[in-house]
């Protein structure tokens, strides 16, 4: 019977250590399904407050995930909805030594500027190394990856651009 206490105080103690995600996330309602993106502040924080701010103002609202490739990665966040849109600005690169797994969340750019994303956006739908200290990782899927899989299976035309488009509904910060 004198366990009893220490028994109690340690199950108390030790379920309190769940470490919840401080971290902001994003849910992305598509027309294929809804995932949700937990943000790395303290590895990209001016990526991650552009895309706090382009989220809050509802700049991904309505656009499509226009890139869809296969084994590789989905790409979306562009207003043209081909690849060449972006807010109007570019932020800066900010490296890391994070790598480029399955639910991965980076900036896209344009060509070999290092500086020239803006509002474009990939979620790598598998590891994919070579991209590793490339491009600015800022975040990953935390929930309903099976949706993004899904999305990564869509049939492509030209450009690898989805027959069918994968509209980006409604993106808002998770309160």
């Amino acid at each position: 019977m004198k366990w009893l206490p220490l028994v109690t105080s340690l199950l108390l103690v030790f379920t309190g250590c769940k470490r919840e995600s401080k971290n902001p996330i994003v849910v992305v309602e598509t027309n294929m399904g809804t995932f949700e993106i937990e943000l790395f502040p303290d590895v990209a924080p001016k990526t991650v407050e552009n895309f706090l701010t382009l989220t809050n103002k509802g700049f991904y609202n309505g656009l499509t995930f226009h890139r869809v490739i296969k084994g590789f990665v989905i790409q979306g966040g562009d207003p043209n909805g081909n690849g060449t849109g972006g807010p109007g600005y570019t932020i800066p690169a900010e490296f890391s030594t994070l790598k480029h797994e399955t639910g991965t969340v980076a900036m896209a750019r344009r060509g070999d500027d290092i500086n020239s994303a803006g509002s474009q956006f990939y979620i790598c739908l598998a590891p994919q190394p070579a991209l590793d200290g490339k491009y600015t990782i800022f975040g990953r899927v935390s929930s309903g990856m099976d949706v993004v899989m899904k999305i990564g299976e869509t049939p492509t035309g030209p450009n690898d651009r989805p027959i069918t488009p994968v509209l980006m509904e409604r993106v808002y910060v998770k309160k």
